[in-house]
C-alpha cells in the first residue's frame, strides 16, 4: 500500500502538544488529520515555558527558528523568601546542554499561531477546526472515527490509523476508552493575569515565596509580563472571570495597571493526575490527557512536548510499515515514570515554595540558606538537580551501561570538509544513529554483517573522535570530532564503544563490538513486536 492509500493519524486537540505531534508526523512523512472544537487557535492564559528539551523537539521538525523568533531565551528562575530577599537563581545544570537555553518564555497564543502555520504549510496534513470527535470504533487494522462539525446534527465517518488524544484534561478520547485518572485535585484558587506595558525586563521567572501572598511573575517579549496570586478565601472562584478592581489591587506592589493593559485573566485551580494507562489498541493519549500537574515546575506543555517526541517517530516507523506495532507500547513504558516523578514534583515545589505557612516559609528560607553555604548544596539548588531526571527505564532500552536510557546532550561537533562546527543533531538525522566512539575501523566490521543492516530501518554510522583529534571519515558512515571538550564530557562513558541512539536522542544502548550481534537481535525483536502484545481493546 502507497503512502497515500494509507489512512491517516487522526490528532485530536489543536493545542501546543497537538500541533507539535502532527508537524512532527507530517515531518516524517505521515498523514495527517487535525481536528480541533473551537474555531480557531487558544487565545486563553496557559502554557507559559518552552525547556530546551521542547526547542529540541521542535527544531527535530524544522521549527526551532521560528519559535526563538516569540520567545525569551531565558536564564531559569530565582526564588525569594518569605520577606521578599533573592534566595536563588536556579539556571539549569548547564548552558546550552541540549543546545538551546534553558527555561525560555512565550506567550501560548503566539506558539500556537506558529505551529499552526508551519502544519497548514505541510501538504501531509489536514486541519479541521469547528469539528470534534464524537466516536470511534476499533478492529485490527485501524479505527473509524465519526466527527462532527460544530453546530450540525450528524457526524461523518474517517477512516484512521491510529488516535492521538491531546485533548486536555477533560480528553474525549480517554473518556471514550473508558480510562481513569488517579491523583489529587487541589482546591487552592490562584489567579493568572497577562498584561501589556509591563516594565519588567528579567530573563527569568520570579517566586516569590511571601506566605501572605505567594505570587509568580514571569517576564515576557514586548511589555508582556505574566503574574499570579494564590488567592485568600472569598476573592475568587475557579472559572470566574477576576474583577479589574481585583486584578489592579494585586498587582499595585509591582506595577501600576490600565484596564486596557489586562490582555487575559482567569481564575483556576490545578490536578495533580496520571492516566491509568495511555494506550487503548490504536488510540494513545498525551499531554494532558494523560497527565496533570500543578504549574509551579512549568512542566505541564513540556512534559506533554516530551510524549510527542518519543511517540511521533514510533507511529510513523508503524505507519510506514517499518515496524510493528508492539514498538507503540514503548510508549508508555519510557515516559510514564518521568510523567509521574513530575507530577509529585510540582505538587512538593508548590508546598514548599509557594507555602502560605509561616513557620513552613521560615523553615525553608533557613534550609536553602545552609544549603546554599556549601558547595554541593549549592549546585543542588542552582543547577536544579532536585528535578527528575527523565531516563527512561523500560521500553526500547537494551543493557545497563550507565548512559542507557538517558538523553544524549546535544554539544557543537566538527563535521569533514569544512570542520565548522554544527549541532549534533545535524549529523544524527531522523531515525536511529550508531555513534562508534574512539573505535578503530575493524571494530565497524561487526555491525557490518547481516544482522545489523537487516534491522527494521537504516541507521545511520557516525565515528566520534574524542579528544583534541580531527574526525575520520570513512566510506558508508559520517565522522563527528569534539569542538569544546563537551561531547568528551557526554561521551567520554562510552569510549571504546558503540553508542545507539534513538530519534527523540535517547541513548538505547552503550555496547562494545563483541555484543553487536546481541544488541541487533533484540532490537528487532523490540521493533517487531507481535501486535497482539498490546493492550486488548473490548468490543465496541
Amino acid at each position: 500500500m502507497t503512502a497515500g492509500a494509507r489512512p491517516p493519524v487522526l490528532v485530536v486537540g489543536g493545542g501546543p502538544v497537538g500541533l507539535t505531534v502532527a508537524n512532527l508526523l507530517a515531518a516524517r512523512g505521515v498523514r495527517v488529520v487535525l481536528v480541533e472544537r473551537n474555531a480557531t487557535t487558544s487565545d486563553e492564559a496557559k502554557a507559559i515555558s518552552l525547556d530546551d528539551e521542547s526547542l529540541r523537539t521542535l527544531d527535530a521538525a524544522g521549527l526551532a527558528e521560528r519559535v526563538l523568533e516569540i520567545v525569551v531565551p531565558g536564564t531559569g528562575t530565582r526564588y525569594y523568601d518569605r520577606k521578599g530577599r533573592a534566595l536563588f537563581h536556579a539556571r539549569g545544570p548547564q548552558a546550552y546542554r541540549l543546545g538551546f537555553p534553558f527555561k525560555n518564555q512565550f506567550a501560548q497564543p503566539e506558539l500556537e499561531r506558529v505551529l499552526l502555520a508551519a502544519l497548514t504549510a505541510r501538504p501531509e496534513a489536514e486541519v479541521r477546526f469547528s469539528t470534534e470527535l464524537v466516536a470511534f470504533s476499533q478492529d485490527g487494522e485501524g479505527a473509524t472515527a465519526q466527527l462532527r462539525v460544530i453546530g450540525e446534527d450528524s457526524a461523518s465517518p474517517l477512516r484512521v490509523a491510529f488516535v492521538l488524544g491531546c485533548d486536555g484534561g477533560r480528553s474525549t478520547v480517554r473518556e471514550l476508552c473508558g480510562i481513569g485518572m488517579t491523583g489529587t485535585s487541589h482546591e487552592q484558587v490562584w489567579l493568572v493575569a497577562d498584561t501589556t506595558g509591563d516594565h519588567h525586563d528579567e530573563r527569568y521567572g520570579m517566586h516569590r515565596g511571601t506566605p501572605g501572598r505567594p505570587t509568580v511573575i514571569v517576564p515576557g517579549r514586548g511589555g508582556r509580563c505574566r503574574y499570579e496570586f494564590l488567592l485568600r478565601p472569598g476573592e475568587g472562584e475557579k472559572g470566574a472571570k477576576p474583577d479589574y478592581e481585583t486584578v489592579r489591587r494585586l498587582v499595585a506592589p509591582y506595577r501600576t495597571l490600565g484596564r486596557e493593559e489586562i490582555e487575559r485573566c482567569t481564575a483556576y485551580t490545578f490536578n495533580a493526575v496520571v492516566a491509568d494507562r495511555w494506550r487503548h489498541g490504536s488510540a494513545l493519549l498525551l499531554g494532558d490527557a494523560a497527565h496533570m500537574m500543578p504549574p509551579f515546575a512549568g512542566q505541564g506543555l513540556n512534559s506533554g512536548v516530551r510524549d510527542a517526541a518519543n511517540l511521533a517517530w514510533k507511529v510513523a516507523e508503524v505507519w510506514h510499515g517499518r515496524a510493528g506495532t508492539g514498538l507503540l507500547n514503548t510508549y508508555e513504558a519510557e515516559r510514564r515514570a518521568h510523567a509521574e516523578a513530575t507530577v509529585r514534583f510540582s505538587e512538593r515545589l508548590g508546598e514548599v515554595v509557594m507555602t502560605t505557612s509561616r513557620r513552613r516559609a521560615l523553615a525553608r528560607d533557613v534550609a536553602a540558606r545552609a544549603l546554599l553555604r556549601v558547595p554541593a548544596g549549592r549546585r543542588w539548588l542552582t543547577e536544579m538537580r532536585y528535578r527528575p531526571t527523565a531516563r527512561h527505564a523500560g521500553g526500547l532500552v537494551i543493557g545497563r551501561h550507565p548512559l542507557t536510557g538517558t538523553q544524549l546532550p546535544q554539544p557543537s561537533v566538527l563535521v569533514p570538509p569544512s570542520l565548522r562546527a554544527r549541532p549534533l543533531d545535524a549529523t544524527l538525522g531522523n531515525g536511529l544513529a550508531l555513534l562508534g566512539v574512539d573505535l578503530p575501523d575493524e571494530a565497524w566490521q561487526r555491525v557490518d554483517g547481516p544482522a545489523w543492516r537487516s534491522a527494521a530501518w537504516p541507521v545511520r554510522r557516525v565515528d566520534v573522535a574524542l579528544g583534541d583529534r580531527l574526525p575520520r571519515p570513512a566510506p558508508g558512515r559520517r565522522a563527528v570530532a569534539d569542538a569544546d571538550g563537551r561531547l568528551e564530557a557526554a561521551l567520554r562513558a562510552a569510549r571504546g564503544r558503540f553508542v545507539l541512539v534513538k530519534p527523540d536522542r535517547y541513548i538505547a544502548a552503550v555496547f562494545s563490538p563483541a555484543e553487536a550481534a546481541g544488541v541487533a537481535a533484540r532490537l528487532r525483536a523490540l521493533l517487531d513486536r507481535p501486535a497482539q502484545a498490546a493492550p486488548e481493546t473490548p468490543e465496541d
